[in-house]
């Protein structure tokens, strides 16, 4: 078993779960750790050397790039329609996310 596989996909799937999180309960701190443990999982990405790495590096960013306007939107600006639609966006950015590795769990079985 690929113990650094398990974490960022661990992560990726904690990210999207957070997300919807926050679409159910709309608060500043479900944002928040939604946006860090994208960010982490991230981070995660940037190291890996599989497949799909370059697309599952960019739909992370995308995430991020939309979880971070949507925190402050949310604290500073107090619009929630607006944090709640980048938020939305950064879900789909995540679902895709799963996805790519899902497809690259089948290719690498498929290896052996």
């Amino acid at each position: 078993m690929d113990w650094g596989k398990v974490i960022y996909v661990f992560f990726s799937l904690m990210s999207l779960t957070s997300i919807a999180g926050f679409l159910f309960e709309n608060t500043a701190v479900a944002l928040f750790v939604a946006g860090s443990l994208n960010l982490v999982s991230t981070f995660l990405k940037i190291g890996v050397r599989n497949l799909l790495s370059a697309e599952l590096l960019a739909s992370s960013l995308v995430a991020d790039l939309h979880l971070i306007p949507a925190f402050i939107y949310l604290v500073v600006i107090e619009d929630l329609k607006i944090a709640i639609a980048l938020t939305i966006g950064a879900l789909i950015a995540n679902m895709f996310s799963i996805g790519l590795i899902y497809i690259e769990s089948l290719k690498s079985r498929d290896e052996y």
